[in-house]
C-alpha cells in the first residue's frame, strides 16, 4: 500500500485562482479512500472459504463514504460542492460502483485465494470508467517512473515522465508537494497536476527487497524502500 499524504490537508475554502488545484486535490482524495476501501477489505476478499463476501457495491460505496467523511470532515457530495465538483464525484463514485459490480464474480469466487483484485488494479478500472464518462473535461490516471511502471497503461506520457524526472524525484523536492502548472495543448490551455506517492512498510512485500524476486501478483519486485517514491496521481482538467 502506498503511503499518502492525509486527506484532509485538501484545500480548504480556496479562492477561485486555486480552482483548479482543489478539484484535482479531490480527485485524488476521493481515488485514494477508494483504493484504500478495497485494500482494508484484502483478507475477506481473498478468504477461499467464503463465497458471498457481501461486498456489494452499495456496502463498498457506504464504506467509501464513511471513510472520506471521517478523514475530511465533509462528504463526497457535499452541499458546498459547485457544479463541476459534484460532477466530478458523482462521475467517480459510479465508476467505482460500475468496478465493484463488474468483479462480483472474482471477488466471490469460491475457493480461491489471492485474486489479483488489488488497489492498483481497482483505481486502473475505476479511472478508465471515469474517462468514459467525462471526457475531455477530466482525467485521473495512476502512473510512475518508467522504471516502475508494472502495467503499460500506466505508463508515464511526456509531461509526466519530465516532471517526475525534473521535479517529483529530485533529492531536493519537499515530500508529498504536488508539481503542476498550465499547459498548451493544441491551443487550448489545459490544467496538469501531478500528486506523488511513496512506498509504506506494507507496500514492501510486493515492491521491496530482494530486486527481482517474484511477489504474490507476479511481477518482480522493484526493491523500493520506504519513503521513496513509488508513483503519481496524474490530474488533467480542461475547463
Amino acid at each position: 500500500m502506498l503511503a499518502l499524504m492525509p486527506v484532509a490537508a485538501l484545500a480548504q475554502d480556496a479562492p477561485a485562482s486555486d480552482a483548479n488545484v482543489q478539484i484535482s486535490e479531490r480527485l485524488a482524495a476521493v481515488l485514494r479512500t477508494g483504493r484504500s476501501v478495497v485494500s482494508a477489505n484484502q483478507d475477506l476478499i481473498n478468504d477461499p472459504e467464503i463465497g458471498d463476501k457481501g461486498l456489494t457495491p452499495e456496502v463498498f460505496l457506504e464504506q467509501v463514504n464513511e471513510r472520506f467523511e471521517k478523514q475530511t470532515g465533509k462528504a463526497i457530495l457535499s452541499d458546498t460542492l459547485s457544479p463541476l465538483e459534484r460532477e466530478l464525484a458523482e462521475a467517480q463514485l459510479a465508476a467505482m460502483r460500475q468496478v465493484i459490480a463488474d468483479n462480483q464474480s472474482v471477488i466471490n469466487s469460491p475457493g480461491v485465494g489471492f485474486k489479483g483484485f488489488i488497489p492498483a488494479v481497482f483505481a486502473r478500472l475505476t479511472n478508465e470508467h471515469f474517462a468514459e464518462a467525462m471526457g475531455a473535461t477530466a482525467k485521473v490516471k495512476v502512473t510512475a517512473p518508467l522504471d516502475l511502471v508494472r502495467n503499460r497503461k500506466a505508463r508515464p506520457d511526456a509531461w509526466e515522465a519530465e516532471a517526475i524526472k525534473d521535479y517529483l524525484r529530485q533529492a531536493d523536492w519537499e515530500k508529498g508537494k504536488p508539481f503542476f502548472e498550465e499547459v498548451d495543448d493544441n491551443g487550448v490551455s489545459v490544467f496538469r497536476m501531478l500528486i506523488p506517492e511513496y512506498y509504506s512498510e506494507s507496500c514492501l512485500s510486493c515492491h521491496g527487497s530482494p530486486k527481482g524476486e517474484m511477489d504474490v501478483t507476479g511481477f518482480p519486485k522493484e526493491g523500493g524502500e520506504a519513503g521513496e517514491l513509488a508513483g503519481a496521481i496524474s490530474v488533467t482538467l480542461r475547463r
